[in-house]
């Protein structure tokens, strides 16, 4: 029994370690609605109590983990993973999984530079930033202690609501209602600066391999080398996995264009207005009990369901997402229009290929069959010289005695040499004229 319970043990002992391996924290790199970017350092659970989001949505967003573009619209936030991409977006902030790559920091500094220019005031401190260093010139400052930010971020976690309520987007979703221009929320500018990141990034890709294939076909049609078809069968590679990576991104915007659930699910400022203007109508109502029970049952009726976050009868207008939608669908159906053109390039050349090959074997079979018929037709020759050559007792061979039948015994030799050439070389002629006239030659 003893090395039963050391296995168990063990096996407890690796459990705990694969959770604390789980729950370690990482390093993300967080843009508020406003002020700079700052980085962060956090633990799985103290990112999901943060977002409201599950383990399985955080898993989308694992470098080591391979998922196909997504944009999965939750309650309390949007995950994004979209090629480099990956964020997740509440109503007041969008965390991102820090990184070193150089076109993360150009994310990010499009991303603060987008969110800072939604108002004028916030416009104003972004020019006043261009003239020196600031965090969005330079978004990566030194990170804190590790636990002290995890810690720092659950605390945060538990009243994450109130603070996205009070965040700087609302004001503009309040101006938005009531003035004549409409100021998308922060959510919606930080999914625009996502797309845009990913369709640029698939367009410069793109742009790239349009300048690479198109001489390197042109020169392979020129000259059928080695070089030139590994040269053309990288490029096909390269190719087909470009449009694999666009046909997912704009088959997920297809997906989100066709479903307006998702899309109003994704209205996560709107959401907590609505909750708030719930929670204040559940509050006067308290205070006000001259309210009859029939008013009551019509005002939850109209009225979304704040206390447990879902929203009956609730709909908002969607028209302002699907605009953004569809701009970015158009981008990334343009991409993928020039790869299919690109594509039917290279079907082309492989064709045109195709036949220069044909064509070469062609000639090749008609220089083996006229090299056949001269074979034969030499052989026929051979024949004649072979007839010649048996002991036969014939005047040709005699031995001339006189000058005059030394001269007659040449011109025999002769007559019959030229003879026999010409025989064959008519021969070919018949030979190949028939050829060309039954079509097995050109």
């Amino acid at each position: 029994m003893r090395p039963a319970t050391g296995t168990g043990a063990g096996g407890v002992g690796r459990r705990k370690a694969g959770a604390a391996a789980a729950a370690a924290s990482r390093e993300w790199m967080v843009v508020p609605a406003s002020g700079p970017a700052r980085v962060e350092e956090a633990g799985k659970h103290a990112v999901m109590a943060r977002t409201g989001l599950p383990a399985r949505d955080l898993r989308v967003l694992d470098p080591l983990l391979s998922y196909p573009s997504t944009i999965l619209g939750r309650e309390r936030a949007i995950v994004v993973n979209l090629e480099r991409v990956k964020a997740v977006i509440t109503a007041a902030e969008v965390l991102l999984p820090n990184s070193k790559d150089p076109a993360f920091a150009r994310f990010v500094r499009d991303l603060q530079t987008r969110v800072l220019a939604s108002s004028s005031d916030q416009a104003a401190d972004l020019t006043d930033m261009e003239g020196e260093t600031s965090a969005v010139a330079s978004p990566f400052p030194a990170p804190n202690s590790s636990k002290g930010q995890e810690l720092e971020m659950t605390k945060k976690s538990t009243s994450v609501v109130p603070e996205m309520t009070t965040s700087s987007s609302m004001p503009d979703l309040a101006a938005a209602k009531d003035g004549n221009a409409k100021v998308l929320p922060f959510e919606f500018r930080a999914l625009e600066v996502c797309l845009e990141s990913a369709c640029r990034s698939l367009e410069e890709e793109t742009s790239t391999l349009e300048q690479e294939a198109y001489p390197a076909l042109d020169e392979l049609t020129s000259k059928i080398s080695t070089l030139n078809l590994e040269r053309v069968r990288q490029i096909k590679s390269r190719l087909v996995a470009i449009s694999g990576r666009v046909q997912k991104v704009r088959d997920e915007l297809e997906h989100l264009l066709d479903d307006e659930m998702d899309m109003a699910e994704m209205y996560l400022t709107e959401k907590l207005t609505q909750q708030e203007i719930s929670e204040a109508s559940s509050r006067a109502e308290v205070d006000n009990p001259s309210v009859t029970e029939e008013d009551r049952d019509e005002g939850y009726r109209s009225e979304p369901d704040g206390s447990n976050g879902s929203f009956i009868g609730y709909k908002p207008h969607i028209e302002e997402l699907e605009m953004l939608l569809e701009a970015y669908f158009v981008q990334i159906d343009g991409t993928l229009n020039k790869l299919s053109h690109l594509r039917e390039y290279v079907d082309d050349t492989e064709d045109y290929i195709n036949i220069m090959l044909d064509d070469k074997q062609n000639q090749l079979l008609q220089m083996g069959v006229m090299l056949s018929t001269a074979t034969v037709v030499i052989t026929a020759g051979v024949a004649v010289v072979g007839l010649f050559g048996m002991n036969i007792g014939i005047s040709l061979y005699d031995t001339p005695t006189t000058a005059e039948e030394t001269r007659a015994a040449n011109m025999k030799f002769w007559e019959t040499t030229f003879g026999t050439v010409t025989g064959c070389v008519i021969l070919y002629i018949i030979a190949m004229g028939w050829g060309k006239r039954s079509g097995l030659l050109q």
